[in-house]
């Protein structure tokens, strides 16, 4: 017999190792149709977070969905060696034995990194197992293994051989802890209380003169520029000034002197300036601002570099400065400004800064050699083929994001200065000639002989991602893989990559196989909390999946929440919020109910509410479903259900109603996952399962199992064990575990055989057995108890009592008297389930306080003989409860401080309980009246 309640762990632990060790998720070698999607390749050094869990069931259910329906479906998996991430991990650890990188030497940090990985890389792709995750672990690549090696450095030659990489010198995203190139991606803006500071460069030939914004004739000693970045004023290369600026047109030419500096630099005219910004004039510093470099390289000025990697001001400086860290020399130059009378005037300015996300220091554009990939001609065939609909985004807005992009395309900086990732293929000779190359013999080939060096830098990370789709396959060389399962059906992924990792997997692979990587990018919502915030550490609004579906106490998640966390503050505050949500810590919900929730938030919107409610919600449909199951098997196991013909089989409307019910179910799950609409599918799989079988169909068959008739009997099992397994075939997607332990359970009593649910086909609509009568009499047999049930409970009848129900016409029969077909059980199913001792017809109904419901045409009273003086003081006792709660309801919403300070939800469900209270009171207030007179 099935377990009296079901427990998630002990059966997710036993299920998934049964699945893996099958081989149950490894492709079907090449057989057709295919179906292959890509994992966005998490990090190596990554734990699994609420976006994963939410993408990974998502891709999960899609994966899952099509080996049911008969794909050779291919969900390939892999991590990512996450450069910059993986050298800090290890870099810490080194720190902490009191050593660094450089004791090592290179070769034995690559080697630490390596033992690390091997001992701590797969914690995420152990998280993503205890999800479900049907994931082709058999072919998992690593993007810095041999095979994934490989291909990167292919396409580097290639690329380079076509002349679309090169190396130069160009401003990158600076990190001065890390000592590398970041890119964007890697760049998070902070808002911050900075200062403007205007400072004025005197003309070398004396005051000019000019007119201010007015008109007004004036004298100008110099121009006047306004930054935030004082420091970098010594590598200026030019003030500039817009050309149309009637204040400052006759100056263009002029020289001015650089305060501090032993230079002069000249005014140009630059239609980036905005005259009504500030004083209308800007200074141009080419090497340490992304939006000067441009205007440097338009008016060919020096591109003067003053800091050192580290962030020191370098010998280009003057030498009082030297040494120096920015932000002291920062301090030093204003100083000196201001002594020499240079400084006109400093204001608090609100600024966004650009900070590491890996570090959290300030980033530096820096000047520095780089390599580079040029993108212009890979970015015309990527909008190409996506305008032509080879590629389709989901929702199809995301698609304008993706084209302004690509449209707007810089050259990539594809090299990092790190030690930790895919050493650049290229060798420099004694001169500094180049020799791009697969390896070093070939390098020494190519070079004829000479003594070479290996570029020290690494590839972005992104490069090697971006080549995923064709790589994980096998390319270079022409696979089965390959050749099944490129281009993949669809990608899984957020918003925050389609430029770094969506549109270069679309050119690259384009470039290289001439196919496109997928053919739908579905765009996934961003999780945030239950009340809409963003996920934040430092908030203690994160969750951790794991602690969803296994559970964690109070004290354990006020420990977990805190771990990290350097500022007190951080600490009391996210120690508050955790005790206010959480005050019992979080319950154990299982996989399931966490997938369902997931699932079932998966509309097109942008973001998300993740709320522990809907969890609660989801694991009571696992326990209702788990029940419904166990009422089944006792009632059909060694039973004849029906499966053969040995007996005949009686079926009734209640019966051909759930039957039609489940087709309509079947097709509109199907439309859902064709349309990604996965909160569809968990819809119209919780309303099935749980409104129409459990609540309706399992409680009719009660009353049907007792049917003297054999055939009603026999149809009734047969019912319920088809539609059941059909219905757990139909949810195996979103809930796999769960299905699984109940389908072994159900599956033969419904004539299936098979070693797991995983395997079997999924249920299709056959739209012949769609039965609208049937649905139409459950329908007035639903609307009937529904109202009946409603009288009895404002007649406060208690469950146990059984009463008579008297109508004005009966339910199934026609206006001229005729009964329809199954009208004896529309009335006997009615009397069942609203508890009735009968349903009778009195036109008119007795003269009664009894109160009234209309049904249709007919109008129906429960009866029952009751003591009016006795019912009087019930029911002014009830009243004079509601009076009491409605004074209470009110004054606290008066309460200015209740309805400000509270949370909307929290005054919302008050003002609900108001209004609930009012309307009982006045129904009351009607029934005691009726009994007065």
């Amino acid at each position: 017999m099935l377990d009296k309640s079901f427990e998630p762990a002990a059966v997710e632990q036993r299920w998934y190792q049964r699945w893996e060790s099958a081989g149950y998720f490894q492709h079907n070698d090449h057989a057709t149709p295919a179906y292959c999607i890509q994992l966005p390749p998490p990090n190596v050094t990554g734990t699994l977070h609420m976006g994963h869990a939410f993408q990974q069931t998502l891709m999960d259910a899609l994966i899952r969905y099509k080996r049911m329906t008969g794909c050779n479906a291919n969900w390939v998996v892999g991590t990512d060696h996450a450069g910059i991430a993986t050298q800090i991990v290890v870099e810490r650890q080194l720190e902490a034995e009191g050593r660094t990188r450089h004791d090592l030497g290179r070769e034995k940090f690559v080697e630490r990194v390596w033992q690390w990985k091997q001992q701590s890389g797969s914690t995420i792709t152990r998280q993503m197992r205890r999800l479900g995750a049907s994931a082709n672990w058999q072919d998992e690549y690593f993007t810095m293994d041999e095979k994934m090696s490989r291909a990167v450095v292919e396409v580097f030659v290639r690329l380079y051989e076509e002349g679309l990489i090169y190396r130069g010198k160009r401003l990158v995203n600076w990190d001065p802890v890390l000592g590398t190139a970041v890119s964007d991606l890697e760049v998070d803006t902070e808002e911050t209380n900075g200062t403007m500071w205007r400072i004025v460069y005197p003309f070398v030939d004396g005051p000019q003169p000019s007119r201010d914004k007015e008109g007004s004739p004036v004298k100008l000693r110099g121009m006047t520029i306004a930054t935030t970045r004082p420091e970098t004023m010594l590598a200026d290369g030019a003030v500039a000034v817009h050309p149309d600026d009637a204040r400052y047109r006759h100056l263009i030419g002029k020289q001015v002197i650089l305060p501090l500096c032993d230079r002069t630099i000249p005014v140009v005219a630059d239609t980036m300036v905005d005259p009504e910004f500030g004083t209308g004039s800007v200074k141009i510093t080419g090497a340490h601002d992304f939006n000067d470099y441009g205007a440097a390289l338009r008016h060919k000025l020096p591109m003067i570099v003053i800091f050192t990697l580290d962030a020191k001001i370098n010998e280009n400086g003057p030498k009082q400065f030297q040494g120096m860290d920015r932000y002291a020399a920062r301090k030093a130059v204003v100083a000196q400004l201001e002594r020499e009378n240079f400084l006109v005037g400093a204001d608090p300015h609100k600024m966004m800064v650009p900070k590491s996300g890996r570090t959290g220091v300030v980033v530096e554009p820096m000047l520095t050699d780089q390599w580079f990939v040029k993108m212009e001609a890979m970015a015309k065939d990527g909008l190409e083929v996506v305008k032509r609909g080879e590629v389709r985004f989901i929702p199809e807005h995301w698609t304008a994001t993706y084209n302004h992009w690509l449209q707007n395309i810089q050259d990539w900086c594809i090299s990092r200065q790190l030690w930790w990732g895919h050493q650049i293929p290229a060798w420099y000779d004694e001169e500094g000639n180049i020799f791009v190359a697969r390896s070093e013999k070939e390098a020494s080939e190519k070079a004829k002989g000479r003594k070479l060096k290996r570029d020290p830098d690494v590839l972005d990370t992104w490069f090697s991602s971006q080549l995923v789709p064709f790589s994980s396959l096998g390319w270079p060389d022409k696979t089965p893989d390959l050749d099944t399962f490129l281009p993949s059906d669809v990608l899984v992924t957020g918003n925050d990559i389609i430029f770094f990792w969506v549109a270069r997997m679309i050119m690259a692979t384009r470039h290289f196989t001439g196919q496109v990587p997928f053919r739908h990018v579905y765009i996934n919502a961003i999780v945030r909390d239950a009340e809409g915030e963003k996920m934040s550490k430092s908030k203690g609004n994160t969750l951790d999946p794991l602690d969803l579906i296994d559970g964690i106490t109070l004290d354990a998640l006020l420990k977990k929440s805190a771990q990290g966390l350097m500022k007190g503050d951080h600490q009391d505050r996210i120690e508050r919020y955790v005790r206010t949500h959480y005050p019992n810590g979080i319950p154990a919900y299982g996989a399931d109910a966490v997938r369902f929730t997931f699932a079932s938030l998966a509309s097109f919107a942008i973001t998300l509410n993740f709320d522990l409610g809907r969890c609660e919600g989801y694991r009571n449909f696992c326990n209702k479903l788990w029940n419904a199951t166990r009422f089944v098997l006792m009632n059909t196991e060694g039973k004849d259900c029906g499966q053969n013909d040995s007996g005949p089989v009686s079926l009734s409307f209640i019966d051909r109603w759930i039957i039609s019910r489940l087709q309509r179910a079947e097709a509109e799950v199907e439309q859902a996952f064709a349309d990604y609409r996965f909160d569809n599918a968990a819809g119209a799989i919780y309303r099935f399962a749980w409104d129409e079988y459990c609540d309706w169909y399992v409680e009719l068959a009660k009353m049907q199992l007792q049917s003297p008739d054999e055939a009603v009997q026999r149809g009734t099992r047969r019912t319920l064990v088809r539609t059941l397994e059909t219905a757990l075939r139909l949810a195996h997607p979103i809930i796999p575990f769960i299905t699984e332990e109940l389908w072994q359970r159900v599956a033969p009593l419904a004539g299936k055989q098979g070693e797991t649910i995983m395997l079997q086909p999924y249920p299709k609509s056959q739209p012949e057995k769609i039965d609208t009568a049937a649905e139409q009499q459950m329908e007035l047999l639903k609307e009937w108890t529904v109202k009946a049930r409603n009288l009895r409970s404002e007649a406060k009848i208690s469950p146990a009592e059984r009463v008579p129900a008297y109508a004005t016409a009966m339910p199934g029969v026609s206006a001229a008297g005729l009964e329809t077909e199954g009208a004896g059980n529309l009335v006997a199913a009615i009397v069942s389930l609203a508890k009735l001792s009968s349903l009778e017809k009195r036109d008119p109904l007795p003269d009664s306080n009894a109160p009234v419901a209309v049904v249709g045409t007919a109008r129906m009273m429960l009866f029952k003989a009751v003591d009016p003086a006795a019912e009087r003081a019930r029911l002014a006792k009830e009243v004079t409860r509601l009076e009491s709660e409605i004074t209470k309801a009110k004054a606290k919403l008066g309460n200015a401080s209740f309805v400000e300070r509270a949370p909307a939800k929290v005054v919302e469900q008050e003002k609900t309980r108001l209004a609930g209270f009012e309307a009982s009171l006045a129904k009351l207030k009607e029934q005691l009246e009726k009994l007065a007179a």
